[in-house]
């Protein structure tokens, strides 16, 4: 699958931080309008229904072999939902309540966690062999905080893990350059990028970037 629709950014532990107002305004996602819930599927339906693959970010990771996913930005569960089906054990976390009802109902056997990935308590104490922000998480992420966020997703990773981000790129937004960066500051190690999620190479004149660091050390 190639370019995707955009899907929640991130999440909140137990109740949202301090300046709550401020903090919901510059969210990208909770602040957009922007289609939630079944409403926010309905759109993948339509998609699956005229023949459209609806599942190459799973086939991607799938094809790392991990044993254990983290979704970091799950939304409605339709990544997290069809690794589960191919066998990965799966958690899901994102920062809008609607969408995790809906990701619950359509799979309650599935760990759903309301969360923030920018917040400073890790959600979680475990350790993944991937986390993927599939859905474009570090472009809705509040301004400034897409250091924090890679910071965190890779302390979760086990070792020689790897940290997977697909997102749009505009000319004046969130860059492949950062984006190696910050994840340099946090250990990781540019592995490969794509333009694709089914692997079309990358180019400078690339829209979507599907980018795979790995845990060094």
């Amino acid at each position: 699958m190639g370019t995707r629709v955009g899907r929640s950014g991130h999440a909140h532990a137990e109740g949202p931080p301090a300046g709550q107002n401020l903090w919901m305004a510059t969210n990208r996602w909770m602040s957009g309008d922007v289609p939630r819930g079944a409403e926010y599927d309905r759109r993948f339906e339509e998609l699956a229904a005229s023949g459209a693959d609806m599942h190459g970010e799973a086939s991607f990771i799938s094809s790392f072999g991990p044993g254990s996913v983290l979704d970091a930005g799950c939304g409605t569960g339709r990544v997290a939902i069809e690794l589960s089906r191919r066998g990965h054990d799966v958690v899901g976390i994102d920062l809008d309540p609607g969408m995790l009802e809906t990701a619950r109902q359509k799979a309650p056997e599935i760990p759903w966690i309301e969360g923030d990935l920018a917040g400073s308590a890790l959600f979680t104490r475990r350790h993944f062999d991937v986390v993927v922000m599939a859905g474009n998480v570090l472009i809705f992420v509040t301004p400034g905080t897409e250091g924090t966020v890679v910071s965190n997703m890779a302390a979760l990773l086990a070792p020689g893990g790897r940290l997977i981000a697909g997102y749009s790129l505009t000319p004046a937004g969130f860059t492949v350059g950062r984006h190696d960066e910050l994840a340099a500051q946090s250990g990781l190690i540019l592995e490969e990028r794509w333009s694709t999620w089914d692997r079309k190479p990358f180019k400078e004149t690339s829209t979507y970037a599907v980018s795979v660091h790995r845990l060094g050390g």
